[in-house]
């Protein structure tokens, strides 16, 4: 065997020693990403589940806002709906922007029931009601750096798939298109710390 052979088989085996660590590297992006929805939807889950609680704790004391506290289940479900289309279709631009415009309907709803409940001093004072307004802000923030660790390897993912030279080869490993980040239309609020005031 001649030594231009033997470079060129050199040379070839490392070509395909450096396709096979961008494919690696797309699939442990990929998962990672994957990964960090599902703490998102642990989090929200938590929430979710939490405000059957805060209407039927508030429910004893506002009774005729019944309109208010049926808004707020109403867009819980939509937005738990919204949940598990996302996280059936991780990254997926339609089912990102679907859930944040649920998240969005239930931050309004749920900021109506807090102007409703100021009318309220028994409310406020009840021990239930601090416990739950304690763990749904805990959960606020949860949700917060959840959703930053998603974006962040969302990122991470779309950056190195649209890098040359892996994105000559991103399409043919079955990572045709970028991830959607999770962006909440009241992104700006969201940054800032939850204000729960019952």
């Amino acid at each position: 065997m001649s030594v231009a052979n033997i470079v060129t088989l050199v040379i070839l085996v490392g070509l395909v020693f450096y396709v096979i660590s961008i494919y690696n590297r797309l699939v442990a992006l990929k998962n990672r990403f994957q990964n960090a929805f599902a703490q998102i939807e642990t989090q929200l889950k938590r929430r979710y589940d939490l405000i059957p609680n805060l209407v039927e704790t508030v429910k004893g004391y506002m009774a005729h806002e019944r309109e208010t506290l049926e808004a707020v289940i109403s867009a819980r479900n939509t937005a738990l709906a919204g949940l598990k289309t996302a996280s059936e279709n991780i990254g997926d631009a339609a089912a990102m922007q679907s859930l944040a415009g649920a998240e969005g309907a239930l931050a309004g709803a749920l900021g109506r029931l807090n102007v409703v409940m100021e009318a309220y001093p028994d409310l406020k004072a009840s021990s239930n009601m601090s416990q739950l307004t304690e763990e749904l802000t805990s959960t606020e923030n949860r949700v917060a750096f959840s959703r930053q660790a998603f974006n962040d390897a969302v990122t991470e993912y779309n950056t190195f798939r649209q890098s040359f030279p892996p994105v000559a080869f991103a399409s043919m490993f079955g990572h045709s298109k970028d991830a959607e980040l999770l962006e909440f239309e009241d992104s700006a609020q969201i940054q800032a710390a939850p204000k729960v005031s019952f």
